[in-house]
């Protein structure tokens, strides 16, 4: 059965955190095997969500800490909401998705995995990203 774009999400997500918790833990670690044992069915959006972010990874961190308020930076928030900051930053700089779209589908995934302080740090960034970015 095939998969929402939501659901797609959720599953770029978990790899994208296992793959930050496998380097944080200095594990040495495959994409192509952490994706696929994720993955039922190869799927093109979740591969170029997870790409994209390793990628330009340096650059999303970079303006998630600019818009943040001045204590706080990436690192400072939960894993799965770094995942999920990440992939929004990602999405509103280097797709054509909606930038009404990826806030809420963010949003609706840090509801999900992220205590409520967090979910607000991953609202406001993406909002700062989307109105600054323009």
């Amino acid at each position: 059965m095939a998969k929402t774009r939501s659901e797609l999400r959720e599953k770029a997500m978990v790899i994208l955190y296992q793959i930050e918790i496998a380097k944080n833990d200095g594990m040495e670690y495959n994409v192509e095997n952490i994706i696929s044992s994720n993955l039922e069915v190869d799927n093109e959006f979740v591969r170029d969500i997870v790409y994209g972010v390793l990628t330009y990874e340096d650059k999303l961190i970079e303006l998630a800490n600019k818009y943040m308020v001045k204590t706080w930076n990436i690192k400072r928030i939960d894993k799965c909401g770094e995942a999920i900051l990440k992939m929004g930053i990602y999405e509103l700089k280097y797709t054509d998705t909606p930038e009404i779209v990826v806030i809420n589908e963010a949003i609706e995934l840090a509801k999900k995995y992220c205590d409520d302080a967090v979910r607000k740090i991953i609202n406001a960034v993406l909002d700062k990203v989307k109105d600054d970015e323009e």
